[in-house]
């Protein structure tokens, strides 16, 4: 199976990676075509098109300006290690082992607005362009139209590299959006996590988020064969409620929090 992660606003690239093998992104060709546009937005554009403050916007200004291939480790980091958002804190990568990241290369693809899809460790430098972006560019209005079929064409041939056609999606639905379902050759699988809240089970982004980098970890370390594997999942005191669930959308519940 192949699980399916959004990446992350924050990163951090002052940790030393833990491990020296790295990958290059399969779709840099069009995330270098992508970046002539962004290199093209000055710091008060950004501010308006993603809402940032004036020091974001020209954080970001500046990344633009400084990416450029060719990645090295040098200058670029893998990108389970480069992401730091909520999502990797259930997954924690730093402690993963050689081994289990190699498993993560083949097993895990993290959906990306200026990359596309990326590999765990595929080396990547900073930026910030979240997929829900309205930005203009040579391909249509947005990045849904920018990255069209590429991404989904990316996914099939992961998935036919793995002999398998079962998507867990892990994704949030701003980045899950960017795959085309009529075109993807597999089934997707969603795992949706609620904690009880005031009598009710609700998602709550900071927890969902959390939990579903736990179960991207999960799936690291144990290495299910079945989508009905998942269901022991139970980490972060999160249980299976097969009453809520259906064939494609697994339920975990967990009680509130004291």
């Amino acid at each position: 199976m192949l699980a399916v992660i959004s990446p992350a606003k924050n990163l951090d690239f002052e940790t030393p990676a833990h491990v020296d093998a790295y990958t290059q992104p399969a779709l840099l060709a069009d995330a270098e075509a992508l970046m002539t546009t962004c290199r093209q937005l000055t710091p008060a554009d950004l501010a308006s098109l993603m809402k940032l403050s004036d020091k974001l916007a020209g954080l970001n200004a500046a990344r633009f300006a400084q990416w450029q291939p060719p990645f090295a480790p040098d200058n670029a980091k893998q990108a389970v290690l480069a992401f730091n958002g909520d999502v990797y804190a259930g997954l924690d990568a730093a402690t993963l082992t050689p081994e289990q990241l190699a498993y993560a290369q083949q097993h895990l693809a993290i959906l990306s607005g200026l990359y596309g899809l990326l590999r765990p460790l595929d080396l990547i430098q900073a930026y910030r362009l979240e997929m829900g972006t309205k930005l203009a560019n040579g391909r249509g209005k947005d990045l849904y139209s920018f990255w069209g079929s590429i991404i989904t064409e990316a996914l099939n041939q992961a998935l036919a590299a793995q002999g398998d056609n079962v998507v867990i999606n892990l994704a949030s639905n701003e980045y899950f959006k960017a795959v085309k379902k009529r075109e993807l050759e597999g089934r997707v699988i969603t795992p949706v996590f609620k904690d009880a809240k005031n009598g009710q089970y609700k998602i709550i982004s900071f927890y969902a988020k959390k939990a579903r980098g736990l179960m991207a970890r999960f799936i690291i370390e144990q290495q299910p064969q079945s989508p009905k594997a998942l269901e022991a999942f139970d980490a972060a005191g999160y249980r299976f409620s097969e009453a809520d669930s259906t064939e494609d959308t697994l339920v975990f519940l967990r009680e509130e929090q004291r």
